[in-house]
């Protein structure tokens, strides 16, 4: 090669290369997830920091036509400045994670079923794509990728429900999948009845990797308000304990509550109780609030419909917000407040990433 030409080389690829890296594909794949455990970690650099947020009236009611000056973002309560922005709907990567255990047989998972088979239809964009896990004993995955939602709804009808609740471990190995999803919105849905009792992984663990992804996390818990054993909360005031009876009588126990992050699951010997049985909605909030989700709790399965559609309704009606990232590689938590000048709406985004 001419000598005199290198330069000129030089500078086209580099071009070349600085026009590709700012690519949404090229974002994109920087921004995806490995199966390796460090593969978890957000990938910042000099990515944006991308932000969806949900604002609402007093009234719970979708707010629309906000502008990007009518947001305010904080990173680390410092103000950062919006490049990026748009109200429009977007293509969305969807996750499903449905509990498949013994608990939901019967007219919870016929709900669960109808729900979800309208909940696919509301996403009607073409370029929507969807995958759906189960689980039981052991989460798996029923069908990967599509954006044909009569696969979904054909693989649906095969579900089968037994076992028991590994829903921190489903929740777990949809993650990775979710945040490999081809559309810049990704997100999960978890459907499920009760608390969980057989996954290998604790609470805590599972919400430092949703911190880690860019994956905005749903769920719908079923909770009948008319079964006689609801969980209810501990009490400060010890239990009353009866006067003493003249002959031996048999002490009065009373049940175990367990409280999410108490280690092993149904593979790690843990006793299990007739409370296990129960959703526990605050389990589901560690989940779904840091990511800019949420946890909606139904007290009859023929509630999921309204409760499903409500997020699909939501997912449609989302803004976008990017900023620049300050380049950080430090592995902490960087905390994520957005606000609107209007004070009187309510704004739900992820509360921050961590910068690896």
């Amino acid at each position: 090669m001419n000598m005199s030409k290198a330069p000129v080389v030089a500078a086209v690829f580099t071009t070349l290369f600085a026009a590709l890296a700012a690519s949404p594909g090229a974002r994109q794949a920087a921004s995806q997830q490995t199966d390796s455990p460090e593969g978890f970690r957000f990938k910042s650099g000099v990515e944006l920091i991308n932000v969806t947020a949900s604002v609402s009236d007093s009234s719970g009611r979708f707010v629309s036509d906000l502008k990007q000056d009518d947001f305010l973002v904080y990173e680390d309560d410092k103000p950062v400045e919006v490049t990026h922005f748009s109200s429009e709907r977007v293509p969305v990567s969807l996750g499903i994670v449905l509990d498949t255990s013994g608990s939901m047989a019967g007219d919870k998972m016929t709900a669960a079923r109808g729900a979800l088979v309208r909940f696919v239809d509301d996403l009607t964009d073409k370029d929507d794509e969807v995958f759906l896990y189960r689980f039981s004993n052991f989460p798996g995955l029923v069908q990967g990728w599509t954006k044909d939602h009569q696969r979904i709804i054909s693989a649906l009808d095969r579900l089968t429900p037994q076992g028991g609740t590994a829903m921190y471990d489903a929740v777990a190995e949809a993650l990775p999948l979710a945040q490999k999803g081809l559309n810049r919105k990704k997100a999960l849905v978890v459907i499920s009845d009760g608390n969980d009792t057989a996954s290998r992984m604790d609470i805590y663990e599972l919400k430092r990797r949703i911190r880690e992804s860019e994956v905005l996390v749903y769920a719908v818990g079923i909770d009948g308000e008319s079964d006689p054993y609801v969980r209810r909360a501990p009490t400060s005031q010890p239990p009353r304990v009866p006067p003493p009876f003249p002959f031996p009588f048999p002490p009065r126990r009373f049940p175990q509550i367990h409280f999410p992050g108490n280690g092993g699951g149904g593979q790690g010997g843990r006793q299990r109780n007739r409370f296990d049985d129960h959703v526990n909605a605050s389990a589901l909030r560690e989940m779904t609030d840091d990511s800019g989700g949420r946890t909606e709790i139904v007290r009859d399965p023929k509630d999921l419909d309204p409760a499903t559609a409500s997020i699909a309704d939501e997912l449609s009606k989302q803004y976008y917000l990017g900023y620049p990232s300050s380049g950080k590689k430090d592995g902490q938590w960087h905390a994520i407040r957005v606000e609107v000048k209007n004070r009187s709406y309510r704004v739900r985004a992820r509360r921050g990433y961590i910068a690896s």
